[in-house]
């Protein structure tokens, strides 16, 4: 009753430190907007098998999180207009989900203490609180992760034992690869491949892994995936497998795609960021799991679920923050070992090479922690030139956070553990529930969306927009929404006089007047938004155009 217990609290507590912002934050730029709007494009087409992005096809993911989002689309009762939070609902679920599923393995494989730990952690670092609110593939594909590395877990130390294995282990294991694969193709896969070749590797024996049942289980893998990777192949001619594995997954293998390109080191120098609060004490208990690596198979398996996912990413040109966050679940495992051990034992010296990478772990503490601090008291100045008082709770508990995850003891108790984690949360509802929303010179989607709505002569009304051309806009202001040139708004204007509306640069307003002039008409600004495009760095001063009647 009690292990129920702490599920239930741990699932409660991950939505409580994701809930702000969820509705606040507008639609970010460019990803969780493309994803929303083909979300939004099938509830309004009712084609659930095709991808798109207005009439582009959006062939690198599967239609998993569309479903997801879908089916949450559909119970909000709004269908197409349902606003941004409904979306973001799926990855707040998905990291409560992966809260539920490392309390489950470490309490399987440390004790009850040691899983409340984990999920604590996973609950209040900044990679999940991020995705969290942000609707894409990484919240529910970590969640899958977990179940199937925690299902992996439960089977090879049951094995290492000579214990029974339960019989619903090798279920969860084929239907959490299965799902992942529908959510965002082979990464679940990958990950367990690289922690069973390193155990089999150090160990020299795969005997144990009999008990997957691997025949049935692809079998099962198969029949999640298959279907609709049948439907969208015929429907797409297809085009979905030459975009999704050769373009899309191949080419960030062989060469930076996107602007993404990076060297190795890149998630070595973000690890602080995307792991605070609790990446130097994670680091602690990684390095005296390390020196015990031959004594314990329960050490092993985290070790191997961590390491050789990070290594392979690192190598990888492709590089975004995210990509390594299946792999900070077997750290945050290692966390919950170490209150298991005694304090002597636990805060045993480290060699002078871990000593040396324990502190620079801490330096990034600091950093991470002072400049959260600083993002939350300065982006307000800097952007909207005014003072939030929302920045002092929000930079205290940033330093407070910092400050009680800073500790010389290797072992950090699970009190402690606590107010690490509520100060985090704190911080995160305040920088993502008040203080970036607050922040409106970023937001100009949600600025042009009520211009627009302000404007708008007819109900048939669609915004032609040059210069800016951000998904969110697309969201916001409508599925027909024309991404052109100052060209294409002029001949949008000039196509619908009595109902378009057009989106340009002041800039290029006496052109646009120009092109215009020559067809017998003009145009009146009808409003004016000043801000900056922070996908792009622009700064822009835009006007919403209609001809004159």
């Amino acid at each position: 009753m009690a292990v129920n217990r702490n599920y239930i609290l741990l699932f409660l507590f991950s939505l409580v430190m994701t809930v702000s912002g969820l509705a606040s934050l507008p639609p970010i730029d460019r990803d969780e907007s493309r994803f929303v709007q083909a979300t939004k494009q099938m509830a309004e087409s009712g084609d659930y098998v095709d991808i798109r992005f207005q009439d582009a096809s959006r062939y690198q993911k599967p239609i998993g999180i569309y479903w997801l989002q879908s089916a949450a689309v559909a119970l909000s009762g709004e269908g197409a207009q349902a606003p941004i939070w409904v979306y973001r609902l799926v990855s707040a679920l998905g990291i409560a989900i992966a809260v539920v599923g490392i309390v489950w393995t470490g309490t399987n494989l440390f004790g009850a203490s040691a899983g409340i730990a984990a999920g604590l952690v996973m609950a209040a670092i900044f990679a999940t609180a991020f995705e969290g609110r942000d609707a894409k593939t990484d919240a529910m594909l970590l969640a899958c992760c977990v179940a199937a590395q925690g299902a992996l877990a439960q089977i090879y130390l049951a094995s290492r034992r000579n214990q029974p294995v339960a019989g619903h282990l090798w279920w969860i294991f084929w239907v959490a690869q299965g799902a992942a694969i529908l959510i965002k193709g082979p990464i679940a896969p990958l990950l367990s491949a690289l922690t069973i070749a390193v155990l089999f590797a150090f160990e020299r024996d795969g005997r144990w892994l009999s008990k997957l049942k691997a025949g049935r289980g692809l079998a099962l893998v198969v029949l999640i995936v298959l279907p609709w990777l049948a439907l969208i192949t015929w429907k797409s001619h297809g085009a979905f497998l030459q975009q999704a594995v050769g373009k899309d997954m191949l080419g960030k293998v062989a060469s930076g795609e996107e602007s993404h390109g990076l060297p190795p080191g890149f998630y070595m120098l973000t690890y602080s960021l995307f792991m605070w609060p609790f990446g130097l004490i994670a680091v602690g208990a990684g390095l005296q799991a390390l020196n015990r690596l031959r004594d314990d198979p329960r050490l092993r398996f985290c070790l191997a679920w961590y390491i050789p996912f990070w290594l392979v990413f690192e190598l990888i040109p492709t590089k975004l923050p995210h990509y390594v966050l299946p792999a900070y679940p077997g750290m945050a495992l290692l966390i919950g070992w170490l209150l298991t051990l005694q304090p002597q034992d636990a805060n045993a010296p480290l060699r002078r090479w871990q000593d040396w990478l324990w502190w620079s772990t801490a330096f990034g503490l600091a950093v991470v922690s002072l400049g959260l601090a600083a993002v939350s008291v300065g982006a307000p100045i800097y952007l909207t030139g005014t003072f939030s008082w929302w920045s002092i709770p929000a930079a205290a508990a940033a330093l407070g956070a910092g400050y009680f995850a800073f500790s010389r003891q290797l072992q950090v108790p699970l009190g402690r553990i606590g107010a690490i984690a509520v100060c985090a949360g704190i911080t995160y509802a305040l920088l993502f529930g008040v203080i970036a929303p607050s922040l409106k010179p970023i937001w100009l989607s949600p600025a042009i969306e009520a211009a627009v709505r302000a404007n708008k002569p007819c109900d048939t009304t669609v915004l032609a927009s040059s210069r800016y051309q951000e998904p969110s806009l697309v969201f916001l202001v409508g599925t027909k929404t024309v991404l052109t040139n100052v060209e294409g708004v002029a001949r949008h204007l000039f196509t619908d006089p009595a109902c378009a509306l057009g989106l340009a640069s002041v800039a290029d307003e006496q052109k646009l007047n120009g092109l215009l002039a020559a067809q017998g008409k003009t145009v009146n600004r009808v409003a004016l938004i000043d801000g900056l495009n922070y996908s792009s760095g622009d700064k822009l001063s835009l006007g919403l155009y209609r001809v004159a009647q």
